[in-house]
């Protein structure tokens, strides 16, 4: 369990705000990069502080939930943008989805000197070697973990990158993936859509490289089930071939 402390806020575009922590606990976090994850800890409204559990092992949720809630931090999983080891910092990158979402109200209004903690949970993003190609799908959620896993992708990467964003101003213009790295940017732009409904439609029409692919892909969870649902019986991937994660259900909040 790490102890840290907000040390800027910074807002990217209408949907996407970065937090970034700092604290020379950070030392004892071993990098990994791609898409590593952590628990996010972060103090409920109109708590003095932040209870932190002190358990390092399956013990940890336990801890939590059985304090009431006037003390209970929430807990999110989120991916680590980016770490600077050099300044003992990290940045975290949130989708907002206003003040209904406890991740998202606390992103908006976290300033520096507000208390926050991380417990590391490792990398999902494990592709074979002989992979030729990679398949890269995220709703907004995923955006930061899929533009991480790019940053840390050797220079031979060849992947197809499908990022959906609530909208157009959401876009990042100033990425550099690997020269065999074509991302397209798919905003919804306020047509109605679920999250995820865009993404996953354009997949299943989009015409793609043959060989061994690897797909990983993640958002709201019928964004991943849907797309693996369709790359094995249409398409003929070997269900081992993809890694899909539901990172949150439309409508349902996360326990906590």
């Amino acid at each position: 369990m790490i102890t840290l402390e907000v040390v800027r806020n910074t807002r990217l575009s209408p949907h996407f705000t970065t937090v970034t922590l700092g604290g020379p606990e950070l030392e004892r976090l071993c990098p990994m990069g791609f898409d590593q994850t952590v628990r996010l800890f972060f103090p409920r409204e109109g708590q003095a502080g932040l209870r932190m559990p002190t358990l390092s092992n399956e013990g940890w949720m336990a801890q939590v939930l059985l304090q009431p809630k006037s003390r209970r931090p929430w807990v999110r999983n989120y991916t680590i943008r980016r770490f600077r080891p050099e300044t003992n910092e990290v940045d975290i990158e949130f989708a907002l989805h206003g003040e209904a979402s406890p991740a998202s109200a606390w992103a908006t209004r976290a300033t520096p000197g507000e208390p926050a903690g991380i417990f590391d949970m490792g990398i999902s993003y494990l592709p074979p070697s002989d992979a030729s190609w990679h398949l890269l799908v995220g709703d907004e959620s995923a955006l930061p973990a899929i533009l991480a896993i790019l940053d840390s992708a050797p220079a031979s990467l060849v992947a197809e990158v499908f990022l959906e964003v609530p909208e157009s101003a959401d876009i990042r213009t100033d990425l550099t993936p690997p020269r065999g790295v074509r991302i397209h940017w798919l905003p919804r732009d306020g047509a109605g859509a679920a999250p995820g409904e865009l993404a996953l439609e354009t997949v299943k029409q989009a015409s793609l490289p043959g060989g061994r692919s690897y797909t990983w892909v993640a958002g709201e969870s019928r964004l991943p089930t849907g797309l693996r649902r369709h790359l094995v019986n249409d398409r003929g991937t070997p269900k081992g071939d993809i890694a899909f994660f539901g990172y949150w259900r439309r409508g349902r909040a996360s326990p906590g």
